[in-house]
């Protein structure tokens, strides 16, 4: 069982100088995936150290495939080809990683071996027919636990076909399950959304050779063709950045620069958002690293005023709304945030969390079934629960930045599946100063 985390903030005097966040999640997960499936050696560079990356590449190498890591940051992935993998023994275990294990059910899917997926108490609770029912359609075998959670039981050598499936949720992962299932199906496989959300598989298979066709809202693949091995490089991870980019422009006197960042458009949504509630975010040296966008950010204090957040942005933003809640809290005014009921099945129930996180320190909070209504104040510091899920944890660390006294945060062991370093990296820059694990 792990250990009980929980920090203690302080009120920040500003935040200033340059960092690098690590190394984004979605990229690194399906960086290894893709390297181990493609014919040749591949180089990942920028690669994430969090354990929900590291529990996808154990994965792989339990499977056959040879992973060096000469260094932090970097992989050296031996593919195996398509039809590569062997037998794992035992369970797989993702950890606390959605991404992990709903990709994993559209690459072994396709395989000619029986497989068990399971994880976390967390991510046990999560819902995965959005994903076994797709892949069904195409003729896969994946047994649920009762109510269609973890741990999921994927019957190998079943006869895959390609599908037009049209999601009733915008969800990358499902749109990437049944891309990546596609590779191993006769004929054609096309997913359609109700609203457009990351193409970083879309783009990732691009850059590994097989042919795809997308546009917003709409992916198509056909089956039969072979990945071939890239170098990758790992974009600095925006939803980490996020944390940054809100404590700057809350905390009076900041000034801080982030590095590499992403900026993929289908992940970049809190940027239209801040603007909109009055941020002053700049972007330098725009350029293109392995396929993607990527953009140095200068973020500067400014006073928010709250809005109604656009629908459109919210599959876009899906992972900062945490520190949305958090920016939203200090901002002049109410903001509405609706459409966003996706929160509710996250590693948490992200909006009960915040909105009981928010209350606990003084802001009012009307929670809705898809959303909530903030209204800006001022944070007067207290105690507040994560529930183990990072993302709050993190945001809940911006919020005490800005508190007028001590926040104590419970339960922040889970920061370590996507940010290992934010605490030492916020000692660096000015974040809550006298941010403490204990």
């Amino acid at each position: 069982m792990s250990r009980r985390l929980d920090w203690v903030t302080s009120p920040s005097h500003g935040l200033h100088g340059e960092i690098v966040v690590p190394g984004d999640k979605s990229v690194s997960h399906r960086a290894i995936m893709l390297s181990a499936l493609a014919e040749g050696t591949s180089r990942i560079t920028g690669f994430l150290e969090g354990e929900d990356t590291l529990a996808t590449a154990r994965i792989f190498t339990r499977m056959g495939v040879r992973i060096d890591a000469p260094s932090a940051g970097e992989r050296i992935v031996h593919g195996v080809g398509l039809r590569g993998l062997r037998t794992p023994e035992g369970v797989l275990d993702c950890g606390n990683s959605g991404t992990a294990m709903r990709l994993l059910c559209g690459v072994l899917a396709g395989q000619g071996f029986d497989s068990t997926l399971a994880g976390d108490a967390s991510l046990s609770k999560r819902p995965m027919r959005r994903v076994t029912e797709p892949l069904a359609r195409m003729g896969a075998a994946i047994d649920t636990a009762a109510g269609g959670t973890p741990p999921l039981r994927v019957r190998g050598s079943q006869h895959l076909h390609g599908t037009d499936y049209t999601s009733p949720i915008a969800s990358a992962q499902v749109k990437s399950s049944v891309l990546l299932a596609g590779l191993y199906a006769e004929g054609e496989t096309v997913v359609h959304e109700p609203r457009p959300t990351r193409d970083y598989t879309e783009r990732m298979l691009t850059a590994f050779g097989w042919p795809v066709a997308f546009e917003p809202g709409r992916a198509r693949l056909s089956g039969g063709h072979t990945l071939c091995a890239v170098d990758v490089e790992v974009p600095a991870d925006f939803s980490s950045a996020a944390f940054f980019i809100v404590a700057a422009t809350l905390v009076p006197g900041s000034r801080l620069v982030l590095r590499n960042v992403g900026m993929n458009p289908r992940r970049t949504g809190l940027l239209h958002v801040l603007r909109a509630m009055g941020a002053d975010i700049v972007e330098e040296n725009v350029r293109d690293a392995g396929g993607e966008r990527v953009a140095d950010l200068v973020v500067r204090h400014a006073r928010l005023r709250g809005i109604k957040v656009p629908v459109e942005h919210v599959a876009d933003m899906i992972d900062e709304f945490p520190v949305l809640f958090v920016a939203a809290a200090c901002a002049d005014g109410a903001t509405t945030i609706r459409g966003a009921e996706e929160l509710r099945v996250k590693e948490s129930d992200r909006i009960a969390v915040m909105a009981a996180g928010l209350r606990a320190l003084g802001v009012g909070v009307d929670e809705t079934p898809d959303g909530a209504v903030i209204e800006g104040g001022r944070l007067h510091g207290g105690v507040v629960d994560s529930h183990g899920d990072h993302r709050c944890a993190m945001a809940f660390a911006v919020a005490g930045a800005v508190a007028a006294a001590e926040t104590r945060i419970a339960d922040c062991a889970n920061v370590a599946t996507s940010f290992p370093t934010f605490v030492q990296l916020g000692r660096a820059c000015g974040l809550a100063a006298g941010l403490v694990a204990e």
